[in-house]
């Protein structure tokens, strides 16, 4: 029987270890179990081979849900913790309120963000409530170090949700849409309302799914076109014969590729698909030494248009 954590619960428990939510770590906590529950269900359905990757665990409401979802198929949970103090609480937590589950979880501590390797099996499967202005770097950093993550759900601020499954030609589509593109297909899968959330922060939050696809194409290829990618919306007001000069070394090389790649130099990036990028990176002869330079003069895609910073997307 496992005991999901409470509103009182989680107040409890986090007073006991002298946590009190920062705005720096994007911390606000699940108090509603059936938030957490729909995300393990959006989980599923899992099988004994499946390693569930938990990013952020806080206080322990989605680990439970999650270890509750994987009892029936004997799935594993490894949950990453940045918070030292919140990692180490976690395994109490969940041998005091699913006692007959704790052997299915595994912690670590660690920056998700550096993550390059886990303890145990490789993940199948994300499952992550994230901070808004980490979401996109962890998501594509997660999935770039890990092929074997086949699927995900992740709860992320709302315009930041709408960002990663907006398509081309949507007012939303950007970086975030493109790169997520590249390794799978993001749908979503319901709003969740501030009240969930202990402190309330000041935006809703949304529920993103996402199935992996094969690219075909090879680890060099992602870099190159992810290049293209970055100079197309660092200015994205321009179309893509001024926008991709940098990178190709001049506008009237930036037109050359453009025409040989099938992609019309007037147009803008807003309007292209992951697989026109591709195509892009693939007509030029060579990466320009320019690009780098273009590319970090550039606001990284995963970090541009981001809200005020005290709208916080909770974490669980």
């Amino acid at each position: 029987m496992i005991r999901p954590l409470g509103a009182g619960d989680i107040r409890v428990l986090a007073a006991s270890l002298g946590v009190r939510p920062t705005k720096k770590l994007g911390q606000n906590f699940v108090v509603e179990p059936g938030t957490v529950r729909q995300i393990a269900a959006l989980a599923g359905p899992l099988s004994a081979d499946d390693v569930i990757l938990e990013v952020g665990p806080g206080l322990g409401s989605l680990t439970l849900a999650l270890l509750e979802a994987a009892a029936p198929s004997g799935a594993r949970v490894v949950a990453v913790e940045i918070d030292p103090v919140l990692a180490g609480q976690l395994p109490s937590t969940v041998a005091d309120r699913a006692p007959e589950a704790a052997s299915s979880l595994e912690v670590v501590e660690a920056d998700a963000l550096g993550l390059t390797g886990l303890p145990s099996a490789p993940p199948t499967l994300l499952a992550a409530n994230l901070p808004y202005n980490v979401a996109v770097p962890v998501v594509l950093h997660l999935l770039a170090t890990f092929g074997s993550i086949k699927r995900g759900v992740i709860m992320v601020q709302a315009e930041v949700a709408d960002r990663m499954c907006a398509g081309p030609g949507s007012r939303v589509y950007g970086v975030p849409s493109a790169k997520l593109a590249w390794y799978a297909v993001a749908r979503p899968a319901g709003t969740v309302p501030r009240s969930v959330f202990w402190p309330v922060p000041n935006v809703d939050s949304k529920l993103v799914t996402f199935t992996r696809h094969d690219a075909g194409v090879p680890e060099a290829g992602r870099k190159d076109v992810f290049r293209v990618v970055d100079a197309a919306f660092g200015q994205r007001r321009k179309t893509l014969r001024a926008a991709l000069a940098g990178w190709a070394g001049s506008p009237s090389e930036a037109e050359r590729v453009l025409r040989a790649a099938g992609v019309d130099p007037g147009a803008r990036g807003e309007s292209l698909a992951i697989a026109d990028f591709a195509r892009i990176a693939s007509a030029a002869p060579a990466a320009p030494v320019e690009a780098a330079a273009s590319v970090q003069s550039a606001a990284p895609a995963e970090r541009t248009a981001q809200p005020a910073a005290d709208d916080k997307l909770p974490k669980s």
